[in-house]
Order: structure tokens, then sequence, then C-alpha cells
């Protein structure tokens, strides 16, 4: 294949609009999440932990083994499943995913809505004008009729 054939044929397809469309997406989805996820982390969860007596989810561990120490040295680090910390993300999750369901939502609304005004049926336009020729036409058979 000719070089100047794939650089041709790549540009084809990265200036498709669907591609740039979904890369504006994917760019604009990231920032989204990381502000819905400092809601989350920032805003609800201290909230929640503060109705539940001071609790941090993300502090909740599983300890399999104990980290082995040398006075104030680590020796061996513990070994935790930081169940917590998985807690925490499934409601990031479960966050986004209902802020971008609203988000949709939205979208869908406003483009229906839209979509009903350029489908409302536009008012018969009435006929135009007869030319004075046709009319005066139209007399005449009109008297050659009735006699």
């Amino acid at each position: 294949m000719a070089k100047g054939k794939f650089w041709s044929e790549f540009k084809d397809f990265a200036m498709k609009g669907n591609v740039i469309d979904m890369a504006v997406g994917v760019v604009i989805g990231g920032a989204f999440g990381k502000i819905v996820s400092s809601l989350v982390g920032d805003i609800i969860m201290p909230a929640i932990g503060a109705l539940c007596g001071g609790l941090n989810f993300t502090d909740w561990k599983w300890v399999i083994s104990k980290a082995v120490m040398d006075g104030e040295e680590v020796v061996k680090p513990a070994v935790a499943i930081s169940w917590g910390n998985f807690l925490q993300v499934i409601f990031d999750f479960l966050i986004i995913a209902f802020c971008i369901f609203l988000v949709i939502k939205g979208i869908n609304k406003a483009k229906s809505l839209s979509a009903k005004k350029e489908e409302a049926p536009a008012e018969p336009e009435a006929p135009a004008p007869k030319p004075d020729d046709v009319v005066l036409l139209e007399e005449i058979r009109d008297l050659l009729k009735n006699k």
C-alpha cells in the first residue's frame, strides 16, 4: 500500500464528523466524571459519613496479613482488601451514571420538543392569485357555457 494512500485514508477517517464528535464526548465525559467524583468524594460521602457517626468508607479494609515492622521501618507492608474504597468507587459510578442519565434525558426532551415544533403542520398557503388573462378566459368560458 502506498504511503500517501494510507495517510489519505487515515485523514478521511479521522476527519469524519462521528470521530470528532466522539473525541469531544470523551474529553467532556472525562471532565464531567472528575466533577461528579469531586461531588461524591468531597460533599456527598463526608455528609453520609457524618450522618453515620463520622465514618470514612475509604478506611474500611480487611487486613489479610499485618505489616512487619522493625522499629519505625516497615519490613513488609500490610496486605489488605480495601473494600471501603471499592464501595466509594461504586457510589461514584452510580452517581455519575445517574447524572449522565439526567443529562441525556434532558437532551432527548429538548430534541423532541424542537422536533415537534418542526413537524407542526404549517398553515396551508393561500393559492396564488390567477393572472388576469386566465381570469378573463375563465369568464369567457363561463359565459359560453350559459348560452
